[in-house]
């Protein structure tokens, strides 16, 4: 009887500890009929919403001699404007790739800063098998990998249909399936014996660049989830061990992580429009010609 009693008494104390485990995946917090919201999607909303707001406020308050918040957004976008031209080299590349880089910038970014806001205590509590678990509503959005790897698709993606639009779908295509150069052999083997080497090695390095759009889309979503991963179960380690005072320097770490981390993701989102729109045949013809010139007496 004494270890009946025990055993009861220990469950019932179990059954009363509210757990917060921290996890690789998004919880979730509510269901639509079949379909889970989690922590990570809901935040993803919430800074969805609050770039939306912000963008209204500005768009209302918009003058010809700039002053306040509208100013400071000024300078923020002339910065980064001149920060995209340094990779593209072109302003006329830049102002078409600029929209969506800069989107992305402030979704990251945001997305980084709601996963630290102090705001762990706001969530639900559910009954599961190891007892009660506490699940906050907000998670840093980047912190799931299923967002991360969404954005990665869409840097890829997007920078290949960007490619399309600006090179053209054939040109697009060699560069990965080389059937132009294959087709030059019949035509310059007479002048050039050497290009039946050249040109399958030239066609399997297309194939590898294949191979090399799906690294990208691994390497975008893994350094960003986890960076930003990482630095949430640093702040709840340290606040674990000691909740006052001594997170609060690991906090201003997170907020300075967040902005770096949005701005190599958007950097490389220019990289990749900026190659995708670069025609490599065109560039190696302007090199020839200009070697041309310069050899000449």
């Amino acid at each position: 009887m004494e270890n009946l009693e025990n055993t009861t008494n220990q469950s019932d104390s179990s059954e009363g500890e509210i757990l917060h485990e921290i996890t690789l995946f998004a919880e979730p917090v509510y269901y639509f009929k079949s379909f889970p919201i989690t922590n990570a999607l809901l935040t993803s909303w919430f800074a969805v919403f609050i770039i939306i707001i912000i963008s209204i406020l500005l768009r209302s308050k918009l003058r010809e001699i700039p002053r306040g918040i509208q100013n400071f957004f000024e300078v923020i976008i002339e910065g980064a404007l001149s920060l995209c031209d340094q990779v593209t080299n072109s302003r006329a590349l830049s102002i078409k790739i600029f929209p969506i880089a800069i989107s992305v910038f402030f979704f990251i970014l945001v997305n980084n800063w709601l996963g630290i806001l102090p705001l762990g205590g706001v969530g639900v509590i559910e009954k599961g098998e190891h007892g009660l678990s506490f699940i906050p509503f907000l998670r840093g959005g980047t912190a799931d990998i299923n967002t991360t790897v969404a954005l990665a698709i869409m840097a890829v993606v997007g920078a290949n249909i960007f490619g399309i639009f600006s090179i053209g779908i054939w040109k697009t295509f060699n560069k990965y399936v080389n059937l132009k150069m294959i087709g030059q052999i019949g035509k310059k083997i007479r002048k050039d014996p050497t290009i039946v080497i050249i040109a399958p090695i030239t066609f399997f390095v297309g194939l590898i660049e294949i191979v090399g759009e799906f690294a990208k889309v691994a390497s975008l979503s893994f350094r960003l989830f986890g960076n930003v991963f990482a630095g949430e179960v640093l702040l709840v380690s340290m606040a674990a061990l000691i909740a006052y005072l001594v997170p609060i320097p690991f906090i201003f770490l997170e907020i300075l992580v967040g902005i770096i981390q949005a701005l190599i993701f958007s950097i490389l989102l220019v990289v990749y429009f900026t190659i995708s729109a670069t025609d490599h045949d065109d560039h190696g013809e302007n090199h020839k010609s200009e070697h041309k010139i310069l050899s000449t007496p």
